[in-house]
């Protein structure tokens, strides 16, 4: 598995089949198996490239100096400077989109296209960001996430009829509690923190790429509603699509509709 240094640590990433390059950034606590349907199937015609977060899956620690998501961007394209790509196709879910959009904001001539997923260029409104900075010091306090935690968290990421005895479910949940304490305090924290602190940028979506962008979300996704992605669609003048039976990582609650839907758009913009 191959691995950058970036900004002095070990960003891990998928590099898997060959052509244009399509970049898959992933949501906040999970790794790259998030997306495998997608490598899958966009592998096939696509170089896929999937950086895992810092602190989750392979990589390293959040580097010291990462204060917001345009860092979070900035270290993106140094991946990308790294491995000679000059061209690429974003999809973004969840944070992958929020530093995705800042990401073809910062360097338009090489994004040929764009599509943000389940994910919100505004800042965190403050109900639901007092309500995760509460669950982060519940986690600093005991270095884990609680079982009593895990059933709190798990849910926010899926359509609320998820089947929570399914693998996808399981695995998730499973995954959560075995960040190790180190993770948890040095990465994990801080990045959540970094992430719904966010600032709003929705005044610079209209100096996106209306014709090469797309927005796409869960119809049932609550953390990030459609009713903001219509919002976010309708500034930048791009197309939405909603996905059915999904709710927050649409990616995996409906593969083969996210899958066709991408194919379709990258066939026409990639």
């Amino acid at each position: 598995m191959p691995v950058a240094v970036i900004d002095g640590q070990p960003l891990h990433y998928i590099d898997q089949g060959t052509g244009p390059v399509v970049l898959l950034g992933s949501s906040y606590l999970w790794g790259y198996d998030m997306w495998a349907p997608q490598i899958e199937a966009l592998s096939q015609q696509y170089r896929v490239i999937v950086p895992e977060l810092w602190g989750h899956g392979a990589s390293g620690p959040l580097p010291e100096h990462t204060r917001s998501l345009d860092d979070l961007a900035r270290q993106t394209l140094a991946l990308l400077d790294q491995l000679d790509i000059e061209h690429f196709n974003l999809v973004g879910l969840s944070v992958g989109g929020m530093w995705g959009a800042r990401l073809a904001l910062l360097a338009p001539q090489r994004t040929d296209s764009l599509v943000l997923m389940d994910t919100f260029l505004g800042a965190e409104p403050e109900a639901t960001r007092e309500y995760y900075f509460s669950l982060f010091k519940m986690i600093e306090d005991t270095g884990t996430i609680s079982d009593q935690l895990l059933d709190v968290i798990a849910p926010i990421f899926f359509h609320p009829g998820i089947d929570r005895d399914t693998a996808l479910y399981q695995d998730f949940r499973q995954s959560l509690q075995d960040f190790s304490r180190e993770r948890l305090l040095h990465s994990v924290v801080p990045l959540g923190r970094l992430i719904f602190s966010r600032e709003d940028v929705l005044s610079q979506l209209p100096n996106l790429d209306g014709d090469t962008t797309l927005v796409m979300c869960g119809e049932q996704d609550k953390p990030r509603p459609p009713a903001e992605a219509k919002a976010m669609a309708d500034l930048i003048g791009c197309s939405l699509t909603l996905i059915p039976d999904a709710g927050h990582i649409s990616a995996r609650e409906n593969p083969d509709f996210v899958n066709e839907a991408l194919l379709t758009f990258l066939a026409n913009h990639a």
